[in-house]
This record gives C-alpha cells, sequence and structure tokens, in this order.
C-alpha cells in the first residue's frame, strides 16, 4: 500500500501561472509545485484524495491508469477543478466513479459541475456519483480492511475534512484550526502531513510556527509540510526542521 502526494503546492502553485517563484530556487526541482492531491494506492483501488487544477498533469505523470473512488477534503478550487478530467476514467471502465463529500463540498460540485452528475444525452452520460461522507471509510488491501477516518478541521471560514488511513497517516492540508475532541486521533502516528503556508500568519491556514506546534503535540514518527507556497524554499526550509520533519514535494511516496 503506498501514499503518493501528487501535488503539494498552494492555491496558484510553484511557480505561479505568471512565472513568480518567490524565494524558491528554479534550479530545485523540488520546488516545482503542483496544486494539493494525493492518491492511496492498495493491492485492488486507486483513492484519490481531490482532484486539482493540475489532476491530468499529477495522473500521466504516475502513469494512473484507473481511479475508483474520490474523497474530497472541501470546495475550493485548487481541491475541485480539476474534476472533469476523471471522465476518462468513466469512458474506460463504463461505471460512474464514487465521489465523497461533506455537504457544503457536495453542493459546490452539483452547482458548478452538474454535468459530472446527471445524464444529459447518451453521448455525455453521467460521470460520477456523489456520496456523503461517512463517520468510518472502509477499502481494503490483500483481503485485510483500511480504515479511512473523516475528521472535520476549520479552514478559514469553511469547514475541511482531514484523512486518517488506518491509524498510521493523517492528511491535512487546508486547516486554520483543528478541534481539541479530535487530539486523540492524531497521536501516534507513523505520519503527519500537514498545511504549511508560509512563516507569516494566515487566517486560514497553518504557518510554519503552527505547524511545528501541532506535530510536536501530536508526537508522529515523522511529519510533511505540504501546500507550500512560493514563499519556502524547499532547501531553506528544510534547515529550519526537526530531523523528523521534511518539506513535501511533487511525488514523494509513503509505503504503508
Amino acid at each position: 500500500m503506498k501514499f503518493i502526494i501528487l501535488g503539494c503546492g498552494s492555491s496558484m502553485g510553484v511557480p505561479r501561472p505568471d512565472g513568480f517563484f518567490g524565494n524558491c530556487d528554479p534550479k530545485n526541482k523540488k520546488n516545482y509545485r503542483t496544486r494539493c492531491s494525493a492518491l492511496l494506492q492498495t493491492d485492488t483501488e486507486n483513492i484519490l484524495i481531490d482532484t486539482s487544477p493540475d489532476l491530468r498533469q499529477q495522473l500521466l505523470r504516475h502513469k494512473i491508469k484507473t481511479i475508483d473512488r474520490v474523497y474530497y477534503s472541501h470546495m475550493h478550487a485548487d481541491q475541485t477543478h480539476g474534476i472533469n478530467d476523471l471522465r476518462s476514467f468513466f469512458i474506460n471502465s463504463k461505471k460512474q466513479i464514487n465521489v465523497y463529500a461533506d455537504n457544503a463540498t457536495s453542493k459546490y460540485l452539483r452547482q458548478n459541475f452538474s454535468y459530472c452528475f446527471e445524464s444529459y444525452s447518451k453521448e455525455y452520460p453521467a460521470t460520477l456519483k456523489l456520496n456523503k461522507i461517512k463517520k468510518k471509510l472502509v477499502s481494503f488491501n490483500k483481503n485485510k480492511k483500511i480504515l479511512i477516518k473523516p475528521i472535520t478541521v476549520q479552514h478559514g471560514k469553511v469547514k475541511s475534512t482531514c484523512f486518517i488511513i488506518n491509524k498510521k497517516i493523517a492528511y491535512i492540508t487546508d486547516v486554520s484550526e483543528i478541534y481539541k475532541k479530535d487530539f486523540k486521533y492524531f497521536k501516534n502516528l507513523k505520519y503527519l502531513i500537514i498545511d504549511c503556508l508560509w512563516y507569516k500568519f494566515h487566517p486560514s491556514h497553518f504557518n510554519l510556527e503552527k505547524s511545528l506546534f501541532f506535530i510536536k503535540k501530536f508526537k508522529p514518527k515523522n511529519a510533511i509540510l505540504s501546500n507550500l507556497s512560493p514563499v519556502l524554499d524547499y532547501k531553506e526550509l528544510k534547515k529550519l526542521l526537526p530531523n523528523n520533519v521534511i518539506p513535501a514535494h511533487d511525488g514523494l511516496t509513503i509505503s504503508l
């Protein structure tokens, strides 16, 4: 079983569309960041978390031939606007792909991408089936259950969903606050992949100080900083981190 960080960049990626690299050294490949999506690969399924606007590029890079289901963290454009790239997987399988989202995200998806969920003609059938996120999501790997627990967190003015897989790895790229009642779920993790937008305060994201605060509090064996803006150069950021913490880079793969 593998967990792949397909993209680890903030909402405009690095470089931005206007070519702006900020503090990032363009000579370092790890500073080229597409928008956040991730993939959980088991022996039976490819489970996608979010459909970033860079999804096509990400899936081609990793030669992903099937997508079996999709979990959405929230409704923002950098997590949802690659949704149309799922259509080719429907064409191959002739089956609607199950998509899971909270109520607010489901409403946003239906309003803005209705053609994905409604059949307009024989030539353009519905490609996706929208489902409500349950308290526990189940997958399988070699006939063993994989338990995926969604945790609601605050992300500025909206809610976002963190996914904790088999009590081993948490993926939480867009967060401004984790509720105290949920702290227990973040303890004893092998990996914590966590939002770290930049150095200064931001109302909708963790900055470096807050990311490190929660890493110290939850004490994972390893932590990975994601949702990185052009402010954060890979090499310079890495110098500031404890030994068990690294910046993410596109394509970073974790074996579970």
